[in-house]
């Protein structure tokens, strides 16, 4: 394993780590999703729950998933293969690292044509457009943006291109240092824009949104959604997260890492939240939302129609897009890790090849918004969907909950626990026990409900009423 620390590098620290871990946890899903289900789901009884699902599923399945790249010091592809050589398996457990590759690969094509939307709307901000703007032009300028496929092909090109101009520069040059200018970065601009909330948006609106306790607005269906983002918010069962952990210092303690990379994650979702919504409360006529309407249709008609609100405008579309570009990187960094160890291509041509097939694929992304709108024929599904529903629904849950079988069951338990490299046997029994029967069983209910979950809702009203 020492040619291959040799061959990729490790990070300069451990904080590099966590900064690198945090950027690729760290997307959209935080800032447009996050949010909002925690404000419509209980408030402060969410977080609760939400916490308590980060800590059964999320940074027990985190751990194990860096622990398994620590181990291998390789790329996910190559680690799974002799790490279940090394535990005596059939081939079929190193298929565990080829489907997180090839999620994240998927995932890269069309999260970049997204991203591309937020690159737009930094210029769109910048140049006065959205001064005085009305909900009702705001949504038909994006619509106006999603019909135009050539202006989508540029700026998901420019995305993809800004992509891999970082990971060609390989683990200390490239992914080290964009993240150790990216994420204070990030931090910085999220404080800003907290601070333009409490001065100019109804900032008690905002936080009574997302922290009230409304323990009787948390349904059952409300757990499922914590469950469920905990899961995802983390970057899971990607290969990108197995990846980082192969370029993890030795000697730095993994647990205590990880639960710091959990701790980011949350807080920068819920600051997101309080620099959000005070700003959408402000405003007349917008209601609060998730996804893209929230993002870029309501947040700009806020930001125009406040006091110096197309400067912060800028500023919160410059932040989307730094969140967007730390996700990107990790997302193909797996993907390169493999070419180069195991196709004998370089840095820079296994980045050129990936992000190439990364754009072609997320072309039909872009069409699936205008010329292919129509066109389904993915099981009624345009193509867009289709990728969507392919990895957040099937690949990434199977291969989080194949992860913690093959760490709390198969791997020698004297590896686990060197690599694991935590002082303390109690913790470790803890962690252990919660890997091996906690978090599949959770995992595999957010699994069979994202796939059956409609299915097995109409079972039981027709069974109870």
């Amino acid at each position: 394993m020492a040619s291959q620390r040799k061959l990729h590098g490790t990070w300069a620290s451990r904080w590099t780590f966590i900064l690198a871990a945090t950027g690729s946890a760290v997307g959209l899903g935080n800032i447009w999703k996050f949010p909002y289900i925690t404000g419509e789901n209980g408030g402060g009884a969410f977080v609760l729950v939400y916490l308590l699902c980060i800590a059964l599923v999320g940074i027990p399945i985190m751990i194990a998933e860096v622990l398994i790249g620590r181990r291998g010091r390789q790329s996910p592809i190559n680690s799974m293969r002799d790490l279940a050589l090394e535990a005596g398996l059939p081939k079929f457990w190193g298929g565990i690292g080829w489907m997180g590759v090839v999620a994240g690969f998927l995932i890269l094509s069309f999260y970049s044509v997204i991203a591309g939307w937020a690159l737009h709307y930094v210029f769109a901000m910048a140049d006065g457009s959205f001064q005085n703007i009305t909900g009702a032009s705001s949504g038909a300028r994006f619509e106006t943006l999603l019909s135009n496929k050539n202006e989508l092909i540029m700026w998901h090109s420019l995305f993809i291109i800004m992509t891999i101009g970082v990971v060609i520069g390989g683990v200390t040059k490239g992914l080290g240092n964009a993240v150790r200018v990216l994420m204070p970065l990030l931090f910085v601009l999220l404080i800003v824009l907290l601070i333009y909330a409490v001065k100019q948006g109804d900032f008690m609106a905002g936080f009574n949104f997302l922290f009230s306790f409304n323990a009787d607005k948390l349904t059952w269906n409300g757990v499922l959604i914590a469950l469920g983002h905990a899961f995802f918010t983390l970057s899971l069962g990607m290969g990108a997260i197995m990846a980082y952990g192969a370029y993890m210092p030795s000697e730095a303690s993994l647990s205590k890492t990880v639960i710091t990379v959990g701790i980011l994650d949350t807080l920068i979702a819920l600051v997101a939240g309080l620099a959000i919504f005070p700003v959408v409360f402000a405003t007349q006529g917008i209601e609060p939302s998730a996804g893209p309407g929230l993002l870029f249709v309501s947040l700009p008609v806020a930001f125009g129609n406040m006091p110096g609100g197309l400067i912060f405008g800028v500023v919160f579309f410059v932040l989307i897009a730094i969140a967007a570009w730390s996700s990107a990187i990790s997302l193909i960094e797996p993907g390169v890790a493999y070419l180069v160890e195991s196709k004998r291509f370089s840095r820079l041509s296994a980045n050129i090849l990936l992000g190439f097939l990364a754009w072609l694929l997320g072309l039909g992304t872009v069409l699936s918004f205008n010329d292919w709108a129509e066109f389904k024929p993915f099981f009624g599904m345009t193509m867009f969907d289709f990728l969507d529903y392919l990895t957040a629904n099937i690949m990434l849950p199977l291969c989080g909950l194949l992860i913690a079988i093959f760490v709390g069951w198969f791997m020698r338990r004297e590896h686990v626990r060197k690599e694991l490299h935590v002082e303390s046997q109690a913790f470790f029994d803890r962690w252990f026990w919660v890997v091996r029967y906690v978090s599949p069983v959770l995992v595999g209910f957010v699994f069979i409900m994202l796939l059956f979950g409609d299915q097995i809702k109409a079972l039981l009203q027709g069974l109870f009423g």
